[in-house]
């Protein structure tokens, strides 16, 4: 199954400026294990590189990625 997701990161930018990028992984994380139905989930270093592209103060207010769940269950987060 293959789905393609515009994550908001807004609700990321209400924590202090040293942990957005962080807790923006987390939460793509997060909002993958909730829409895809599964706690195994791989973020591509693609994601990550985007994610930390401006440093970690300054992360995009949105992020659209490709969700692949595989046959075992686990999910592959990819930059759409």
């Amino acid at each position: 199954m293959e789905r393609v997701y515009t994550i908001p990161l807004r609700d990321v930018k209400k924590v202090p400026r040293t942990k957005r990028s962080p807790r923006a992984t987390r939460y793509v994380r997060d909002f993958i294990q909730r829409h895809m139905k599964s706690e195994d989930v791989k973020i591509d270093a693609s994601v990550n590189e985007k994610i930390w592209e401006r440093g970690i103060q300054k992360i995009p207010p949105r992020i659209k990625v490709k969700a692949t769940k595989e046959d075992d269950g686990s999910v592959l987060v990819t930059l759409a």
